[in-house]
């Protein structure tokens, strides 16, 4: 067994960025656990540009925006042990991590930052009918397969589901030979980001079919085709509609889940919303001394904002490691219904402007973004358009809530 400062789970963009942060401001006994051969997470896959605008003002690809990240840990005395997995979390903050080089370890932690990214959902979650033949992937895995390993999946390709991911590789599969034939959205808006839309699909001519899902897979060894078919506002499959398409390849691109089996093992409750677990501006936890941040906490569209969100927790847990953390109210945020879901759920300081993260739950046109503190507007945000694909913030003024506010809510009103 052995002690550290910082336990960091996870060394994808949202766990190098806490790193870097908690050692900035102070920290200098700091871990970071990876399960996979590198430094990096998911963006080792992505090699599509359009990372970084934000963060480096430049565009840059998946790999080149995680080597700027690591470039600016390897500066620093940070331990970095990969090919670890972490299998268990006490809630006092405990950790069991296993490798072939250590075995398995027990290591205690002052302060432990969650940042383990996210998953896709599979085909069993989706129910639909058919055999169980090959050809089947989920996007991330036909990525991997095409940017990393050099496999083609298919030539003929179906993807369900209008997420980013599914939207890159409908243009992946097209520029490496494959004729994606249609992207099918069960909802009657793409889940994705506009910029997508148009430089994956109408830049290629790849048909987008909304409000439409796959409701029969046919093949029995290999997939020989899928039906789909026109939904209802019940998302119910209309009769009638059915078009059978014939392909070899058919690419998931449903969701993503915040990876949080660690967090329920150190008895965290979830938000049955955003899956990840409830924090506050400081991105602490319900636990004292666990931060969670980036696609764990909730599933950003961009990996600037994953950065952004490591620097907080890190910095934060710098701060509680000192005993220097503010805390001062407890004041819950909640939304209307028509937004989905804010970011943090809690407020425990108000000195400093706070940033709201939060996504629509629908596409709304010319409408307000309020804040209100038991039903005061404390900040007004006009948007000509929101939609669910893309995330974004709101500002929560510093001294704008007192210990006494009962509540701060996030809502949509007409302009």
């Amino acid at each position: 067994m052995r002690n550290v400062d910082l336990v960091i789970i996870g060394g994808g963009p949202a766990g190098m960025c806490a790193a870097v942060s908690a050692y900035n401001a102070g920290v200098e006994n700091i871990l970071i656990l990876e399960r996979d051969s590198h430094l990096g997470g998911i963006l080792q896959q992505c090699i599509h540009n359009g990372f970084g605008l934000h963060r480096y003002k430049e565009e840059l690809t998946g790999p080149e925006y995680a080597f700027r990240c690591e470039a600016e840990l390897r500066k620093l005395p940070v331990e970095v042990q990969c090919n670890t997995m972490v299998t268990d979390i006490s809630p006092e903050k405990m950790i069991t991590a296993m490798s072939s080089e250590r075995g398995i370890e027990k290591i205690g932690a002052k302060a432990i930052i969650l940042a383990m990214g996210c998953r896709e959902r599979s085909k069993g979650a989706l129910n639909i009918p058919g055999t169980r033949p090959s050809g089947i992937f989920s996007a991330g895995t036909a990525q991997k397969y095409v940017n990393m390993m050099g496999y083609m999946p298919g030539k003929n390709v179906v993807i369900l589901g209008s997420g980013d991911i599914g939207l890159i590789m409908a243009r992946r599969m097209t520029l490496e030979g494959a004729r994606v034939h249609a992207v099918c959205e069960v909802m009657p808006y793409s889940g994705g980001l506009a910029r997508n839309i148009q430089q994956c699909l109408n830049d290629f001519d790849i048909p987008l079919y909304l409000s439409h899902t796959v409701t029969e897979i046919h093949g029995e060894h290999r997939i020989e085709g899928v039906t789909i078919s026109e939904v209802d506002e019940k998302m119910k499959p209309i009769q009638g509609t059915e078009r059978f398409i014939e392909c070899d390849t058919l690419l998931l691109s449903v969701g993503l889940i915040p990876e949080n089996e660690l967090s329920r093992s150190a008895g965290l409750n979830l938000d049955s919303v955003t899956k990840g677990c409830f924090v506050d501006q400081n991105r602490e936890t319900e636990i004292e001394g666990v931060f969670a941040c980036g696609n764990v906490l909730h599933v950003h569209d961009l990996a600037d904002f994953v950065s952004e969100e490591g620097e907080i927790a890190g910095e934060s847990a710098a701060l509680y490691i000192r005993n220097e953390l503010k805390k001062s109210m407890h004041v819950p945020v909640v939304t209307d219904g028509k937004i989905r879901y804010s970011v943090p759920q809690i407020v425990t300081d108000n000195t400093k402007n706070i940033r709201l993260y939060y996504r629509a739950g629908a596409v709304f046109s010319d409408v307000k973004v309020n804040v209100l503190a038991d039903g005061v507007v404390v900040n007004s945000v006009k948007k000509k358009k929101l939609v669910p694909g893309e995330m974004q913030y709101i500002e929560l003024k510093a001294n704008s809530v007192s210990e006494n506010t009962a509540e701060i809510k996030v809502c949509i009103d007409k302009e």
